[in-house]
């Protein structure tokens, strides 16, 4: 898939490199649930159907956004900038159909282990992904596709 290196060069914002990606700040925050496992309230069935669903609905969402990324040739890797604006499919409804699949992720997972406490690391991972990801990739895309970019702002939610 096409797309151009963000100006910081190859090791990502401040040096940070493979760290400053999307998927090992969600590994963090479920290693961090993982070790809150039975902790708090006992979950059940419930949970484990209720999270394993919420997991599960993530997947798709991602398949769906990443289809997306791959009909319009253009990058999914954060960091890069994209080669053409997608706003058709599931980025009609959400600008950012990926991160929320990592928060739904979390979400889902601490709910299946019975780890209710780490629902908590929820808004922790949500306030990473947004200032470290979702506001630096916006800026670069409205730079980059001008009012195309702001006229899809006003119709689609960032989040939902």
């Amino acid at each position: 898939m096409a797309g151009q290196r963000e100006e910081h060069g190859p090791q990502g914002p401040r040096g940070l490199g493979w760290i400053d990606l999307p998927p090992v700040w969600l590994a963090a925050a479920l290693v961090g649930s993982w070790h809150l496992r039975g902790i708090g309230p006992d979950l059940g069935a419930f949970g484990l159907a209720a999270g394993g669903l919420v997991a599960v609905a993530a997947l798709v969402l991602v398949a769906l956004a990443v289809r997306e990324f791959a009909r319009h040739r253009t990058t999914v890797v954060p960091h890069h900038v994209p080669a053409e604006l997608v706003t058709t499919g599931i980025y009609a409804r959400s600008r950012n159909p990926i991160y929320l699949a990592d928060l739904m992720i979390l979400g889902g997972l601490s709910l299946a282990w019975n780890a209710p406490l780490g629902l908590a690391l929820v808004p922790v991972l949500w306030w990473i992904l947004d200032r470290r990801f979702v506001r630096p990739e916006e800026a670069r895309m409205s730079g980059k596709f001008l009012a195309g970019f702001d006229a899809y702002t006003q119709r689609t939610g960032r989040w939902l």
